[in-house]
């Protein structure tokens, strides 16, 4: 009897969680998902944060000064990985958002929480792209579709039970054990993650050549996209009260976007050019459109309706069963990307504008529940499809500018559309905060029809 030949044995790709990987994976899954629930949570527990703190002004500035500072921290941490490893930016990441839970636990002044939550969005922006580079470099290529797999679990779990445990935590010992209580959690992750930090099994990608290769340019681009974000929005936030200082700030804010936003995307990216350019702006029309409004559901369930803290992160619990559905339908087989990422704009706009209904006369709250899970849906099979898409048309040299390019519309996207959907409230809804919510529902269900008319640009040809 002759031995099999090697090609007749069935290959079976490596196990991440196997001996061999198994601590690192769960290193990286924890970590994921304790940054997914700390951004799950907060929307639950805003309203009583704004409320302890008198901070309605500055309730949409809450989670844009996260994800501004996370946006430029996504463009150093990628740069500094690329050049020097994945230690420094994940453990100098993790040293930051530590340090911005503590900060907002122990604020006392709404100024100190928004330092906060840009503290955290520093580390977080930095652990997530460090993490994107250590997957790399610690797994061997067959395996490393699922860790990612694993990834986008991670947020599975904290987007069910985030909104609704935050909110229970809030209710019971207050909202400031929301930020408290994550710390402790980070120390076994670090623990788990010491092999992976010292190196990986594979040899450092040689950098890009291209313009968003370098990192003077990269830096200063993400510093102008990223003060230019923070400009506008403060600028926008103050034309009623100061319009001279705030139409200033206003433009000064659109120059600096100009300047730096076109350096950190695919060429023609702005203009939806074919291809990875409208690929790659999907992810932004996507996250714009939906964060724009499930930033604000708590705050009109609560001060409309009367729903607790719980109540009102059970609600977005319930939505976040679409974006799991969603996630999970799309791996079944394979799909036509373009359309599945068009039938999730068309989803992310019909549940927005769904939310509405809550408001009419005679209507419970509770209907924004089913609304939102099908805005979640149209998420869970839309973003995913943008990543996949992206890094098929993505050279082998460009693939990590152009998951950072993801991150950047994704964060700017939704930190914009937040920011503006907390200057709607203040101008036209700080008396009444159903008119200001309606206001929101027409800007962000504006910007999901415009995805559904253009995704088929995905396609590199019509």
């Amino acid at each position: 009897m002759t031995a099999p030949k090697t090609l007749d044995t069935p290959y079976a790709p490596p196990r991440i969680f196997g001996p061999r990987y198994r601590t690192a994976t769960l290193g990286i899954l924890l970590v994921v998902t304790l940054i997914a629930f700390e951004g799950m949570s907060i929307g639950a527990v805003m309203p009583d944060v704004s409320k302890d703190l008198d901070a309605l002004d500055l309730y949409g500035m809450s989670f844009s000064a996260f994800l501004i500072a996370g946006l430029f921290a996504n463009v150093a941490a990628g740069l500094w990985s690329d050049r020097r490893g994945h230690a420094v930016p994940f453990l100098l990441g993790v040293a930051l958002f530590v340090t911005g839970m503590v900060m907002a636990g122990a604020a006392g002044s709404k100024e100190v929480f928004i330092a906060a939550r840009a503290v955290q969005g520093l580390g977080g922006g930095a652990v997530i792209v460090a993490i994107y580079v250590m997957i790399v470099r610690v797994y061997p290529p067959e395996a490393r579709p699922r860790v990612f797999a694993g990834l986008s679990s991670a947020w599975v779990l904290p987007a069910l039970v985030g909104p609704g445990l935050g909110g229970l935590i809030a209710d019971t010992v207050g909202w400031r054990w929301v930020f408290y209580g994550i710390v402790p959690l980070v120390v076994p992750a670090l623990v788990m993650l010491l092999p992976a930090l010292r190196g990986g099994d594979g040899d450092a990608p040689e950098p890009g050549t291209g313009p968003r290769s370098r990192p003077l340019r990269m830096t200063l681009a993400a510093l102008a996209t990223a003060a230019g974000g923070g400009t506008l929005l403060y600028g926008v936030e103050r034309l009623d009260t100061a319009p001279l200082p705030g139409g200033a700030a206003t433009g000064a804010g659109l120059v600096l976007l100009a300047a730096g936003l076109p350096r950190l995307l695919p060429p023609k990216a702005l203009r939806f050019g074919r291809g990875l350019p409208t690929t790659v702006m999907m992810r932004g029309v996507l996250a714009s459109a939906f964060f724009g409004v499930n930033a604000f559901i708590p705050l009109v369930l609560k001060e409309e309706f009367g729903f607790s803290t719980t109540q009102a992160g059970v609600a977005l619990t319930i939505g976040a069963l679409g974006w799991s559905g969603g996630s999970y339908l799309q791996t079944r087989r394979e799909f036509d990307r373009p359309t599945l990422v068009r039938l999730g704009a068309t989803a992310v706009t019909a549940g927005i504008l769904l939310t509405a209904l809550a408001l009419l006369p005679g209507m419970t709250g509770w209907i924004m529940a089913p609304a939102w899970m099908v805005a979640g849906f149209g998420m869970g099979i839309g973003t995913t499809s943008v990543s996949i898409t992206t890094m098929r048309q993505s050279p082998d040299d460009e693939q990590g500018a152009n998951s950072a390019a993801l991150q950047v519309v994704d964060t700017l996207g939704g930190a914009l559309t937040i920011g503006f959907g907390g200057v709607l409230v203040n101008l036209i809804g700080h008396d009444d905060i159903a008119t200001g919510y309606i206001a929101i529902i027409a800007m962000t269900a504006a910007i999901g029809v415009l995805g559904t008319a253009v995704a088929g640009r995905m396609r590199d040809r019509p």
